[in-house]
């Protein structure tokens, strides 16, 4: 997902959205994840083989539909010889529109934005999204490295998938029963081959986490006893890496259970950074709206629009609390037309300004879409804040959830 703008992250995320509330009458919704390297064939003969299946269906309406949507995947695949780069997804069924007898067809085909490495084929009364929820999840990596003084594990965790990077064994002698000199020199070699198990294990840290550092998220250190407090703070990982260190979790085992306990005691840790992040962008935000000289802050539709329009824009906020939408009149005498972003219905009801004609809605689009598009094309990130904190409720109460961080200074 690296490659993927803001617009389209945006849009990737409001198709699951949409995708989500769709709701068949029985297991009618069916779902196909085709990978690049599957043979359009294959799948083609899977789907005449549930074809000759569904007939067992004690439903008749559910058997219909069912077959229907068979049908619809099957025409839908003669137009690949291959699935694209990423693969294809096919979602089809017949959606409910109100009471019995108004359910309608609908089919959805498109590649995703990052690769499917596993053939779906699923039958249910809702669409089977849960690859692409992991592929919006995805978007953050972490380190993890659990150790002590007999082993070590290096992990990314990217989404829900853990990737072991490397694994190590000390060889660090355990305790020795010798008295004497010849105990104190036994400590000393012990200590020497901990302190050369830290150094090693630091160059696998720092040769798995430098090359993606600029997409780390943080990197999380555990282990059973005192072994990962004397890596962290002695000087065995390259600073960046070193930097990025977000907290330490003391788990009862190392290996890939390590990992593991690792990431479960971290959630929480975890689901905040989210939230810390929302709170620093705004917390900027109102520290350059109470700067009076050189505050570079915008807010209110009107204005962060006309900043947007001129480029001045570095980061815009928008509130997920935003349900606003953006409607676009035309005159039918004269064709003139504008644009209103209404707040009750009697916003649409005016006339022409050129022939006093009543104004006629021609289209209309989520405020939030309209926003987007308009950064995209300017180049300016576009942040998303969610209202379940104290600062994300502030932007949207306060600003109406519409906010700007200028690259300039505009009098």
């Amino acid at each position: 997902m690296e490659d993927i703008s803001s617009k389209e992250l945006y849009e990737f995320k409001k198709m699951i959205k949409n995708l989500s509330e769709k709701k068949g009458r029985g297991t009618e919704l069916v779902s196909v994840y085709i990978p690049h390297d599957k043979q359009i064939s294959d799948v083609a003969k899977q789907m005449r083989d549930e074809l000759g299946q569904s007939s067992n269906i004690k439903s008749k309406s559910t058997r219909k539909n069912v077959q229907s949507a068979i049908e619809v995947i099957i025409q839908k695949i003669k137009l690949y010889k291959q699935a694209p780069e990423n693969g294809l997804v096919i979602f089809t069924g017949m959606i409910p529109r109100g009471g019995p007898g108004t359910e309608k067809m609908e089919t959805y085909t498109f590649e995703p934005p990052e690769e499917i490495t596993t053939y779906w084929y699923i039958c249910d009364s809702q669409f089977f999204l849960d690859p692409l929820i992991e592929m919006v999840s995805d978007r953050d990596v972490y380190g993890i490295a659990v150790i002590d003084r007999k082993e070590a594990t290096i992990a990314t965790l990217k989404g829900k998938r853990i990737d072991i990077v490397a694994h190590l064994t000390s060889g660090v002698p355990g305790k020795h029963k010798a008295g004497g000199q010849s105990q104190r020199r036994f400590d000393r070699v012990i200590e020497d081959a901990a302190r050369e198990f830290l150094k090693r294990i630091g160059r696998h840290v720092n040769d798995a986490f430098l090359p993606i550092k600029d997409d780390l998220r943080g990197v999380i250190l555990g282990g059973p006893g005192n072994t990962k407090i004397d890596f962290y703070e002695g000087d065995f990982m390259q600073y960046e890496i070193k930097d990025k260190v977000i907290t330490t979790v003391d788990t009862s085992y190392t290996g890939e259970f390590g990992i593991r306990e690792v990431i479960d005691k971290s959630s929480d840790v975890l689901e905040e950074l989210d939230v810390i992040k929302e709170k620093k962008l705004v917390q900027r935000f109102l520290k350059e709206l109470i700067n009076d000289k050189s505050g570079l802050a915008s807010y209110g539709e009107a204005e962060v629009r006309r900043n947007l329009q001129i480029g001045a824009v570095d980061t815009l906020l928008l509130s997920e609390g935003l349900k606003l939408q953006r409607v676009k009149m035309t005159c039918p005498q004269c064709g003139w037309s504008t644009e209103v972003t209404p707040r009750k219905k009697a916003d649409l009801d005016f006339k022409c300004d050129n022939c006093n004609e009543q104004m006629k809605e021609e289209s209309r689009e989520d405020l939030v879409d309209t926003f987007v598009e308009m950064a995209e094309q300017v180049g300016t990130s576009v942040e998303l804040i969610s209202t379940e904190t104290e600062e994300g409720m502030q932007l949207y109460r306060a600003f109406g959830g519409i906010a700007a961080i200028l690259r300039y200074h505009i009098n």
